[in-house]
């Protein structure tokens, strides 16, 4: 059963990711919002590279989740998304760093983190 419940929620987690990455890789100067950055850094051409680059690994990542929950071994989708959190981690450094909103930085990145690391343990326990 908590392996159903952490399958499920992985899923969610890895659609969410997809959705992310496509939203923002048709709409890269609304991706800086969205990710934390100040106002105005998603407006010029290089950010827009960036936010589409970072697009494309959001896509990636929820596809890697797809493949692991296909493969059927709860404990490999544990360790690849704990070692994943390092993402969100990155993200929110990279935010904080930039001195984006604290609302960015706790709760959008630190909020992925917390439930990365719940799903992992889910999984690593079952």
């Amino acid at each position: 059963m908590l392996t159903t419940i952490a399958y499920v929620l992985a899923g969610l987690a890895g659609a969410a990711i997809c959705f992310v990455g496509v939203h923002d890789l048709l709409a890269p100067q609304k991706a800086a919002a969205g990710f934390g950055l100040p106002e105005g850094t998603g407006e010029s051409p290089t950010s827009h590279g960036w936010m589409s680059a970072r697009a494309v690994r959001d896509i990636a990542s929820g596809l890697f989740i797809f493949i692991l929950l296909a493969n059927g071994k709860p404990h490999v989708l544990g360790w690849i998304m704990l070692a994943a959190c390092l993402i969100p981690l990155g993200d929110a450094w990279v935010v904080l760093r930039n001195k984006g909103p604290k609302s960015a930085v706790y709760g959008v990145h630190g909020g992925t983190v917390v439930l990365m690391l719940v799903i992992t343990g889910m999984l690593l326990g079952s």
